[in-house]
């Protein structure tokens, strides 16, 4: 069974995954993480949990280009963790079923 972290949608699909590996969220394949409101509500509730994970994964926090926001520091750290966590988790992309893994 895949771990879904409590900071990605519980409903994320393998149709989701292979969206963001190919384009990942900024091309609107996980929304949760680019809309400012959702990505600030999320890293409010679980910021460290997400900020450990980047942590943990790359050694540092991948530095943020020119962003002039908090909000865009909350969308930046949050797509970084969700296109990571989809990346340990490709082989799910061509799982057959789309149902939600919560589902599984």
């Amino acid at each position: 069974m895949i771990d879904v972290p409590e900071w990605i949608s519980q409903d994320i699909s393998p149709n989701d995954i292979a969206a963001i590996l190919q384009g990942g969220c900024a091309s609107g394949a996980y929304m949760p993480a680019v809309t400012y409101f959702d990505a600030n509500q999320t890293m409010y509730q679980h910021g460290d949990d997400v900020l450990e994970y980047l942590q943990e994964n790359y050694g540092e926090l991948p530095k943020p280009s020119d962003i002039e926001s908090w909000s865009g520091m909350a969308v930046h750290y949050l797509s970084c963790a969700v296109e990571l966590w989809a990346s340990t988790n490709e082989d799910w992309a061509d799982w057959e079923d789309d149902e939600p893994f919560t589902d599984c």
